[in-house]
This record gives structure tokens, C-alpha cells and sequence, in this order.
């Protein structure tokens, strides 16, 4: 199955290439066409995968392009980490179009839906099974180009055009890094294959400081696509797509794919220490800065939103921390559980038809599917034991602080807090108390929308127990046969684990509290003062300050140039063309077709030359 992979990406590009042809005629019959090739593709998936259990890597290419001496290739690898992506992104892309039949129904633009969701799902999928930097880059800005047209996809709204315009330019900025990156470590390698630029860096064929350079400059465009601190404002403004396109790109696709590029290329970073503590640092304070707005946000999506972007900075703590295990372990486990959250948060809009939470309550009884399902999801995100989230979540707080990072572990415990707190903030305000608003003919959402959740609610609680303190089989199975990747499990103090779920616990509690038992004030931490709240509720005014600095250095450097065009070149290249028109209009005039004209000033020519004659003397 393993010599055939590249056929899985194939199966949702002929779903975009169906779809575009044909879907005014299919009309909502578009639905099962994507959802076909996306089960399709899942099915193979897990067959690949299952084959990679017992046979070794396999990587095919075959030459693309020759410029001299220097060969470009196009193929696909399987290996562990890629196998498992395959089946993590086909089977979330397969419940989201799913999901979507029941969600989207009644959209004028249902067939075009469809068709951005299997364009979208190609680019992801190819990502994965590239061998090489330049495959990976092409799917790459591939992945860019759906997530533009599904973010963009109310494109009649103001907001979803300029979030969708965001989106692009924001990835775009570390996408010159990474691009950056590529030519160097090409420069350096002669290649843009992944295993020639492991073999050159382990030979010590690259310098230390070029391995540093070149890593970090990868890790920006990682910190573009996975919306890591300052790149980061772009993530939340894209939950004005629709919301299977939120559950789809935030949970185990267009953001994870950033740290899939950092644990494709780890043997690269795990070559410099000055680049694992960057990403160390920057995944540290991307998961606390995140965490700490989403204690006061009010709309669902964006509380989710927040919580992704603390999750991925989990993640590279995680691979930051050289616990590469760690970091795709809660890569695997925040797909389901994220997936899942988002899709119950689209089943609580579909049925109360709006998105502020302040505006919700007493749901549980209403959604007597949604609602449990949604407490699974927190449960995992907040790290509760038993639950996914529990075991990956301790995975990477033993890997930061055994990684000697004792700062960043105490932020990471400290975010852990964070996210219990807001998370179940999020969860007692919508499905527990009175309806704060009248709220008529609410119900369960349709089997198409609750199956999905189903599915992921179940993974949601087992996907935890591969990776376990007493068994270690998903690391053992992800390292195999490659020292570079670290060890399968870090062994940390059983302290950790006590401190982390105490920590967990104790933000629940603190949200019961508030939001269910209201016994302590909302404004306890802000006392009678607002300003802590308005800064989180302002995200810390960083959109403000890009506006403020980036935007209007681009756009004044952006007005100058236009003066420079305007007045200059083309006043320069308007006055040079007004004379030689100018000559041209006068010289047009002499040439009247009158004969008396043309004889005319042919005697009055002969005349002063003959006048000249004799004043010369006939000496010209």
C-alpha cells in the first residue's frame, strides 16, 4: 500500500476538479462527492498506516528538473510521522464534510463549499508525504491558497474578506522566512531533500551558526502558519469563515502544519541549541499570552480560537524542549479534541443562531447530544486525568522541565491553569444556568452534525492511552531507527503530574465558582478597576499596534513610491512626450497638401539661401 500513498491526496483533488466542473448540476449532491473521496482517502490512510507497523520507511522520486549538474526531485515518503498525519488529516477532513452536509445545507454556494474543502484537503495531504523542502513549499502555499478561500468564503461580509486578506498576507510575511531558509540550506547542501540535509548536517558538512540561521529562519514561516507570537492575530479573525472551516484549519490541518514542518525537519533543529530555545521560549509564551485572552473573550469561536493558538504554542514548547514525542503526541490529541470542540460549537450557533456567549445558558437541557460531548472536549483540553489531553499535556511539562527549561515549565503549568479556567468559563456560561435571552425552537442538531462528534468524542478520550506513563508504544513506534528524535518517553518526577492536574483542577473549581455557583464576583482579579480587563478584552492592543507601526510604515513608504511614479517617472515621461508630440503637431501643420503651399516655401527657401549667398560672399 506504502508504493501507492500518493494516490490518497488524488481523492479530494478529483472531488475540487468534479466539483468545479459539475457542481451547479450536482447542487446538493456535491456533499457526498466530497465526502466519498475523503472516505476514500481515510480508508487508505489507514491502511498505510497500518502497513508502516510492520514494514520499513518508503521514499520514491524520480528527477523533475536538471540545471546542470543539480537535479530537482518530485515524489512521496511514508515514514511514521507522515503515516500518522496521513490518517489524522483524512479522517478530521472526512467528518468535517460531514459535518458540513448538515451545517451548510441551504447555502447558495453549497457545490463551491465543497470544492475549496477537497482543494484545501489535496494541499494538505501532499504536504505530508513530500520528501523535500520544495514539494513541501509548493503544497505549502497550496495550503495558503484554500485556507484564503475557505476563510474568505462569506466574501459578501466585510469582516470575512479582510480576515481572509490577513490570513494570506500574515503567512505570507513567514513564508519569506522559510523561503529564505530553503535557498540557504540548498546553498549549503546541494538539496532540497530531506535526508541529504540530515545526512549533511550530522557529517558536519553545514556550520553551526548556518544550522542555527537557517532553522530559525524555517521556524518563522512555522510561526506564520501555526499563528505563534507575532504572527499570531491572523488566527482568531479567521473565525469569520464558516465554522466546519474553523474546526477543519485549526485543529489538525492548516495550523499543525507548521509543527509538522518543525518534527519533519528536527533532526535540523536538534542540530542547534540556540534554535530549540527559541522555538522553546516563543512556544512558552505564545501558550500563556493566548491563554490569558481567552479569559475574557465572548464569542465562542474566538475563546476557541485563542485556546488553539495556546495549544500549538504547546506543542513547541514541546518540540523546543527536544521532547519530540511530546509535541506529536499532543499534535494527534489536540486534532480530536479541538475538532470536536469547534464542531459542537457550530451545533450550539446552528441551533441558538448566534455566537456570543453572554447570550447563551441553559443548553444542557436543550442539546442533550452537543452539550456532553462539548464537556468531553473541555475535560481533554484541560488536561483532566483519563482524558487525551491528560497524557500529552504531562508529556510536554516533563519535557520542559527536563529540558531545563524551569521558567517556561512554570509558564506552561501556568497556562494550563489558564485554559481549565476559560474553557470551563466557556462551558458553564452556554450550557449550565437560565437562557439570558429569549431563545425559541432550539434543538438538537441533525445525525450528519452529531455523528462527527460522536466520532471525535470517543477519540477524544482513548487517543490518550497510545502514550501513557506505563506504555510508551506510539514513541517507541515514532522514533524507531532514528536516534536524532530523542527518546520515546522522558521519564520526569512524579510531582508533575500531581502539580498538573492540581493546576487543572483547581481552574475548574475557580470557574465553577464564578460562572456556576456565583458566589465570587466576575471582577474579582480587577477589583472595581477595568483596565486589566479592557487590555486582555483589546488582545493587548497588538492589532492596534501593527496598524499603528507595520501598517502605516508600508503605507507611507507605499505613498511615497507612488509620488515617485506619479509625479516623477511618469511627469518626467508626460513632458518628454508632450515636446515630441508638440514637434510632431507643428511639423503636421506644413504638411497641408497645397501645392501653392509647398511652392511657396520652396521660393522663400531658395531666396534665403540666396541671401546667405551673397552675405557669406559664397563661402558656406
Amino acid at each position: 500500500m506504502m508504493e501507492n500513498a500518493w494516490i490518497i491526496p488524488l481523492f479530494p483533488l478529483l472531488s475540487f476538479l468534479i466539483l468545479l466542473l459539475f457542481g451547479k448540476r450536482l447542487k446538493d449532491a456535491s456533499a457526498y462527492v466530497g465526502i466519498l473521496a475523503t472516505l476514500a482517502a481515510l480508508v487508505y490512510s489507514l491502511l498505510v498506516l497500518f502497513e508502516r507497523f510492520t514494514e520499513p520507511t518508503f521514499k520514491t522520486s524520480t528527477e523533475w528538473l536538471r540545471i546542470g549538474d543539480i537535479s530537482l526531485t518530485a515524489g512521496f515518503e511514508v515514514n511514521q510521522l507522515n503515516a500518522l498525519m496521513l490518517v489524522i488529516v483524512s479522517l478530521v477532513s472526512f467528518l468535517v464534510h460531514t459535518y458540513s452536509k448538515g451545517y451548510m445545507h441551504g447555502d447558495e454556494r453549497f457545490p463551491v463549499f465543497y470544492a475549496y474543502l477537497g482543494l484545501f484537503t489535496f494541499a494538505m495531504l501532499g504536504l505530508v508525504i513530500s520528501p523535500n523542502l520544495l514539494q513541501t513549499y509548493i503544497f505549502w502555499e497550496l495550503v495558503g491558497v484554500g485556507s484564503f478561500l475557505l476563510i474568505g468564503f462569506y466574501f459578501y461580509k466585510e469582516e470575512a474578506k479582510a480576515a481572509a486578506k490577513k490570513a494570506f498576507i500574515m503567512t505570507r510575511i513567514g513564508d519569506v522566512g522559510l523561503l529564505i531558509g530553503m535557498i540557504l540550506l540548498f546553498w549549503e547542501t546541494k538539496s532540497f531533500e530531506y535526508s541529504e540535509i540530515f545526512e549533511a548536517v550530522e557529517a558536519g558538512a553545514v556550520s553551526t551558526t548556518m544550522i542555527t540561521l537557517t532553522a530559525i529562519l524555517i521556524f518563522i514561516g512555522a510561526v506564520g502558519k501555526s499563528g505563534q507570537f507575532p504572527l499570531h492575530t491572523w488566527l482568531p479573525d479567521a473565525m469569520e469563515g464558516p465554522t466546519p472551516v474553523s474546526a477543519l484549519i485549526h485543529a489538525a490541518t492548516m495550523v499543525a502544519a507548521g509543527v509538522y514542518l518543525v518534527a519533519a525537519l528536527f533532526p535540523l533543529f536538534a542540530a542547534s541549541e540556540t534554535a530549540l530555545l527559541t522555538i522553546a521560549i516563543i512556544g512558552a509564551f505564545t501558550a500563556i499570552f493566548a491563554a490569558s485572552i481567552g479569559l475574557v473573550q465572548t464569542d465562542i469561536k474566538r475563546v476557541l480560537a485563542y485556546s488553539t493558538v495556546s495549544q500549538l504554542g504547546y506543542m513547541m514548547l514541546a518540540l523546543g524542549s527536544a521532547g519530540y514525542v511530546a509535541g506529536v503526541f499532543h499534535l494527534m490529541t489536540h486534532a480530536f479534541f479541538k475538532a470536536l470542540l469547534f464542531l459542537a460549537a457550530g451545533s450550539v450557533i446552528h441551533a441558538v443562531h448566534t455566537q456570543n456567549i453572554e447570550e447563551m445558558g441553559g443548553l444542557w437541557k436543550k442539546l442533550k447530544l452537543t452539550a456532553p460531548l462539548f464537556l468531553i472536549g473541555t475535560l481533554a483540553i484541560s488536561g483532566v486525568p483519563l482524558f487525551s489531553g491528560f497524557f500529552s499535556k504531562d508529556e510536554i511539562l516533563i519535557a520542559a522541565w527536563e529540558g531545563g527549561h524551569p521558567v517556561l515549565f512554570l509558564l506552561a503549568l501556568a497556562a494550563a491553569f489558564m485554559t481549565a479556567f476559560y474553557m470551563f468559563r466557556l462551558f458553564f456560561m452556554v450550557f449550565t444556568g437560565e437562557a439570558r435571552t429569549q431563545m425559541k425552537n432550539v434543538h438538537e442538531s441533525p445525525s450528519m452534525m452529531t455523528f462527527p462528534m460522536i466520532v471525535l468524542g470517543v477519540l477524544a478520550i482513548i487517543a490518550g492511552y497510545v502514550q501513557t506513563p506505563f506504555n510508551h508504544n506510539l514513541g517507541d513506534w515514532l522514533v524507531a531507527g532514528n536516534e536524532a528524535l530523542g527518546h520515546s518517553h522522558i521519564e520526569g518526577p512524579i510531582w508533575i503530574m500531581i502539580a498538573a492536574t492540581v493546576v487543572s483542577l483547581a481552574g475548574i473549581y475557580l470557574a465553577y465558582l464564578i460562572y456556576y455557583k456565583r458566589s465570587i464576583a466576575r471582577n474579582w482579579l480587577s477589583g472595581s478597576g477595568d483596565t486589566l480587563h479592557t487590555i486582555l478584552t483589546n488582545k493587548y492592543y497588538i492589532d492596534e499596534f501593527y496598524q499603528m507601526s507595520v501598517v502605516a510604515i508600508t503605507k507611507g513608504i507605499s505613498y511615497f513610491l507612488r509620488f515617485i511614479d506619479v509625479f516623477l517617472v511618469e511627469g518626467i515621461m508626460k513632458g518628454v512626450a508632450g515636446i515630441v508630440h508638440g514637434l510632431g503637431a507643428a511639423g503636421s501643420k506644413l504638411q497641408t497638401g497645397q501645392t501653392q503651399t509647398y511652392v511657396t516655401v520652396a521660393f522663400v527657401g531658395m531666396a534665403l539661401l540666396a541671401v546667405i549667398f551673397v552675405l557669406t560672399g559664397g563661402y558656406l
